[in-house]
């Protein structure tokens, strides 16, 4: 099976943005393919506000993306944080797919 990066925002609404992450997480693992959510990991132990702490999180989630087949952007918004991640993709050349909120693929480029 194929390693997946699961991109979709964190801040804002912290409770909610988990709880969709771990719901595109079932939503990849159905497709056959296995979800890395480091956004959802990291967090549990790093603290996203503490600028030294978020810049090594971003780090490591970057270092993560390059060992995955795909990048799968999934949501309404595109956030700071995920921008740079489609960015990184982009610059490796791994394939980024859109998908809406409700896991509704939407194409290989654009995504809001």
């Amino acid at each position: 099976m194929k390693y997946v990066y699961i991109c979709s925002p964190y801040r804002g609404d912290v409770d909610y943005n988990i709880a969709t992450a771990q719901f595109y997480c079932q939503f990849a693992t159905g497709q056959g393919v296995i979800p890395i959510a480091p956004h959802i990991y990291f967090t549990q132990f790093l603290d996203d506000v503490e600028p030294d702490e978020r810049l090594l999180e971003l780090e490591m989630r970057l270092d993560i993306l390059r060992h995955c087949a795909e990048l799968w952007v999934f949501g309404n918004r595109i956030s700071e944080g995920m921008r740079g991640e489609i960015e990184v993709a982009d610059q490796l050349e791994i394939p980024v797919i859109f998908y809406t909120n409700r896991c509704e693929k939407l194409s290989n480029a654009g995504g809001e």
